[in-house]
């Protein structure tokens, strides 16, 4: 990321595209001076004057190109040379805003062209354009938000459900940051006393005893255990979960893919094979974004694009959270069905029985043992609100949502916890056989150092630029 934070920074921070309103945004310490450039208040009164945290009328112009860089704050207005429109502007003085720096917003009509013009006029005056999640990033250098707290501005942002989004705002108010930073406090205590006892080893001074010493180091396993236990089910509140349906051809498996969608997304026939792709949509379960993946229907086959198709199916199904295999209880399974049954096993699964409304149904099969299973008819809509709560059931634990509960989302806050686990449990071993205080520190310093990487508190450029650059610009 080129330059500083001495830098002016300045971006478009609404979505592209026509809108009510848009928004551009500059923080830096040349901020007041920068947006003076473009914004003349209906009031008269210079922008440095104006207080902190106030919304003013004004009118935004292009300056005349011969007094583009020489507007001083407090000066007489300088001549312009074209009216652009009219805006509302906001001035934030550092450290009371997002960047906990100096910060201007100005708040137009929506246009691209309009937005455009005032970025450009900005830049000329001597900000810069800021790089992908720039106004984030400055906010976690300045202090004003540690790690977890800028990648929950993100999660936020991208949130396509009510429970991902609860997530995201209980990481945004520092819950995850402050329990992390809880266990690396007590285990860097921890590291001073086991340190200083090996300096002092011929001194009549009491530190830490083993017993103490045992005690913090399993409360902050215990609570690394807790949090990368919540990592699995985080991911899916989160991301949403994978859900695939499967079976061989005309079982039913588009026709439920429709009614769970209350659409006709997917062609139904007789005639089967009618699938030959994947088809993805996505439905939300109270508050759990789902995407449905249905499949081609898996059989032998000679059909060169069907292949293609079943192929496809089986990469699917790898990467599925869940998968839904449809069986066709009008009829004996066949050996395709058994094939699917044993496949699905040891996989979260769940086996609808399709076509109950038909009359004449076979007996259950004793290959059925052991499997989730349930009646339904993709066709009249019988038993599908309860699949519905068993797919939820299936992917989010009860009490998983609770309130006040702190839940990993996040791929490198999970691959943290593991390092920070694995060290914890040779020091927990180490303690407990008597080893030397220098073996117990080498892994309790290694794992205060991977929980610091989820706060911030370590870091590194790679991380940061890898972290911030999955922003948009204006972020």
């Amino acid at each position: 990321m080129q330059g500083g934070l001495e830098d002016t920074i300045c971006a478009i921070a609404t979505p592209v595209g026509e809108g009510g309103i848009g928004i551009v945004r500059l923080s830096g310490p040349q901020a007041l001076l920068v947006a003076s450039q473009v914004v003349r208040l209906r009031s008269g009164l210079p922008l440095s004057s104006v207080l902190s945290h106030t919304l003013h009328l004004a009118d935004l112009v292009i300056p005349a190109m011969d007094n583009q860089r020489n507007l001083r704050l407090g000066h007489k207005e300088e001549p312009v040379s074209g009216l652009l429109d009219e805006a509302l502007v906001v001035y934030m003085k550092g450290p009371r805003s997002f960047t906990a720096e100096d910060v201007v917003e100005i708040q137009s009509h929506g246009g691209a062209l309009v937005l455009g013009m005032v970025c450009k006029v900005c830049l000329e005056s001597g900000a810069r354009m800021a790089e992908p999640g720039e106004f984030t990033k400055r906010a976690f250098l300045n202090g004003r938000l540690d790690l977890t707290q800028a990648e929950a501005v993100l999660d936020t942002i991208r949130a396509t459900s009510s429970v991902g989004l609860n997530i995201a705002q209980r990481q945004l108010r520092g819950d995850l940051g402050r329990e992390v930073e809880q266990a690396r406090s007590s285990l860097l205590m921890v590291l001073a006393h086991v340190e200083a006892g090996i300096d002092f080893v011929d001194e009549d001074i009491a530190f830490l005893q083993r017993d103490e010493l045992l005690r913090i180091v399993s409360e902050a396993f215990g609570v690394v255990q807790k949090l990368e236990a919540t990592a699995q089910e985080g991911r899916i509140l989160r991301e949403g979960a994978r859900v695939v349906i499967l079976g061989r051809p005309n079982v039913g498996k588009s026709s439920l893919l429709n009614r769970l969608l209350r659409e006709e997304r997917a062609i139904v026939t007789a005639i089967p094979g009618t699938t030959r792709d994947v088809i993805e949509e996505s439905i939300d379960l109270d508050g759990v974004r789902i995407r449905l993946i249905d499949t081609a229907g898996v059989r032998q086959t000679v059909d060169i694009v069907e292949q293609e198709g079943i192929k496809r199916t089986r990469a699917a199904q790898d990467e599925a959270d869940l998968l839904l295999l449809v069986l066709d209880v009008s009829a004996l399974l066949t050996s395709d069905d058994r094939d699917l049954l044993r496949m699905v096993r040891d996989r979260r699964h769940v086996v609808l029985l399709n076509k109950a409304d038909l009359a004449g149904t076979v007996e259950p099969d004793a290959a059925l043992a052991g499997h989730p299973v349930y009646p339904i008819s993709a066709k009249t809509g019988l038993g599908i609100e309860t699949v519905k709560l068993a797919l939820r059931a299936q992917l989010v634990s009860g009490g998983f949502e609770a309130a006040e509960s702190v839940t990993v989302t996040n791929v490198r806050h999970r691959d943290a916890l593991r390092r920070a686990g694995e060290s914890l449990g040779q020091a927990l071993e180490s303690v407990q056989s008597g080893m030397a205080g220098e073996l117990v520190s080498i892994d309790v310093r290694a794992a205060a150092d991977a929980l610091g990487e989820i706060t911030g508190a370590i870091t590194t450029d790679e991380i940061l630029g890898r972290i911030f650059s999955e922003f948009c610009i204006g972020k």
